[in-house]
């Protein structure tokens, strides 16, 4: 007897938890205003030293923009020295063309509640992107399907420290690559109302994207607000290849934001210091920033930029050191001189699993990013193995760090309450606070309260099942999943959407490559 009502009253607690979680999540804010100051850890002298060096890199050197002409064209026709493909720029040529680049800007969500703003002293949360496979503690480590990638956009729908959407938070490898982008879109426009990420895998793809948006908030408003932000990848180093173009001409010139980032592993793919690596990333990002204003003056754009250390051992990326901190500290400082929002950060790791390496290169990444000030963090939620998979237990405990962040970004409170000089008094030399007014009346917002970390005794842990804390989220993605409600939708834009998705798919074979 004593054993069943053990497990009932377990049972009641986890149903608790889970009411809970959905009251946070219906409660969450749209995005974190930071009230905390900046951790700036290069000075101006070194600043000045970058941004010299980057204007050498795109004055000597150029850049490489492969397989669109008309890019070519537009770099000749704003000034730019071309050269075959190579296009170098005078010095001040691509400062002066960022000028009407926004320095904040928001991304409507089809929630009104829900939209974002990105920039200034925010901070936007999304979850993984781009993993083709998908991990859990049940099935192992698989290809990423379809079924997955609804999943995961459930979750982060449900997640009140997710803000976003995100983008491709698995590959569905179940549908042709050339479709599958459609079922994607629809994903994050059904079962979330929070913003999303467009596809930039082809131009047609970005295109197919900013139509399905034209159904969802219609042609005008989309064409006078954005309505998504997508990433752009730049082949570092020093290229920008025609997949990346085209799709970086679509949505700049629909208005749509995109995010311009140097995809760098220091030592591989940039120099092995961080001065070096910080030179190339800017000149990099700017010479793609500048583009985006070419194309439409205005239109808004992220400052991006992925580093990574490498072991030298054996060339594999590695997470959570020092180098990239001091990368990252550096890269948004040059974007407040800019006045450019910024992306960075996540929680990254190398491990396999959501194990404690895991847990100590995450938290060396994504607190950074919270501190130094990153605007949008991509990969906050569910990375694993490198970028490689999508683990569903480590989406959990990532979720559950970003409320930490989301609780320290806000700071001291000095109201009234918060001074609880009341308490001090009612309780004096002696007492305890347990009992007091105070107490009682903050008990259940006073501390962040975590959904998978255990603070109970050894003997109530073990009486709970003795599980450890990744156990523990393969219980809270399922509850998450049983307890999630799809947001309304309006019933003739829905069927619009799938009549535009038949269509398309109608209108090509099927390729898997």
């Amino acid at each position: 007897m004593a054993r069943q009502a053990r497990r009932g009253g377990r049972a009641a607690r986890r149903a608790e938890r889970a009411q809970a979680e959905i009251e946070a999540q219906a409660a969450a804010p749209a995005y974190v205003t930071r009230k905390i100051p900046l951790t700036e850890l290069c000075g101006e002298e070194g600043l000045d030293i970058i941004e010299a060096n980057a204007e050498t890199i795109l004055e000597e050197i150029g850049l490489e923009f492969q397989g669109e002409e008309d890019v070519l064209a537009l770099w000749k026709g704003a000034g730019a020295d071309v050269d075959g493909s190579r296009v170098r720029f005078p010095k001040g040529l691509v400062r002066s063309l960022m000028a009407t680049a926004p320095a904040s800007y928001t991304q409507h969500a089809r929630n009104p509640e829900r939209s974002v703003v990105i920039g200034g002293d925010n901070i936007v949360f999304a979850p993984v992107y781009g993993p083709p496979f998908v991990t859990d503690l049940d099935e192992g480590r698989r290809y990423g399907t379809m079924a997955d990638f609804e999943k995961f956009v459930k979750l982060a729908y449900m997640a009140p420290g997710i803000h976003h959407s995100g983008g491709t938070v698995c590959e569905p490898v179940d549908v042709p690559v050339n479709k599958r982008h459609l079922d994607m879109i629809y994903a994050h426009m059904r079962y979330s109302d929070k913003p999303f990420m467009g596809s930039v895998t082809a131009p047609e793809r970005a295109a197919d994207t900013v139509a399905m948006a034209g159904i969802l908030f219609g042609d005008d408003f989309v064409d006078a607000n954005t309505v998504c932000t997508s990433l752009i990848n730049v082949n570092s180093p020093m290229t920008y290849d025609g997949v990346m173009l085209g799709a970086l001409k679509t949505y700049a010139a629909a208005n749509q934001a995109v995010i311009v980032t140097p995809f760098i592993m220091s030592g591989a793919m940039g120099p092995a210091s961080v001065a070096g690596t910080l030179a190339q990333a800017l000149a990099e990002a700017t010479a793609g920033i500048a583009l985006t204003q070419v194309i439409r003056p205005g239109a808004p754009v992220i400052f991006g930029l992925f580093s990574s250390s490498l072991s030298m051992q054996s060339g594999a990326p590695t997470f959570g050191t020092p180098e990239p901190t001091l990368v990252l500290s550096a890269a948004a400082q040059l974007a407040r001189r800019m006045k450019l929002p910024f992306r960075s950060g996540g929680n990254l790791c190398a491990s396999k699993l959501p194990d404690s390496q895991a847990a100590y290169e995450s938290v060396n990444s994504a607190v950074p990013g919270l501190l130094c000030g990153v605007n949008f963090m991509l990969h906050g939620a569910g990375w694993l193995e490198g970028g490689l998979a999508s683990s569903y237990e480590k989406f959990i405990m990532d979720c559950d760090q970003l409320g930490m962040l989301a609780t320290l970004a806000r700071g001291y409170d000095f109201s009234e309450n918060g001074q609880a000089m009341d308490a001090v008094r009612e309780v004096g030399p002696g007492g305890h606070y347990l009992g007091c007014a105070h107490t009682q009346a903050n008990f259940e917002t006073a501390f962040y309260r975590s959904n998978v970390s255990d603070n109970n005794s050894f003997e109530q842990w073990e009486a709970d099942g003795g599980l450890d804390q990744a156990q523990r989220a393969n219980a809270v993605w399922k509850q998450w999943l049983d307890d999630y409600e799809a947001p309304p939708l309006d019933a003739a834009k829905d069927e619009a959407l799938h009549a535009f998705i038949a269509e398309r798919k109608g209108s090509m074979e099927d390729s898997w490559t």
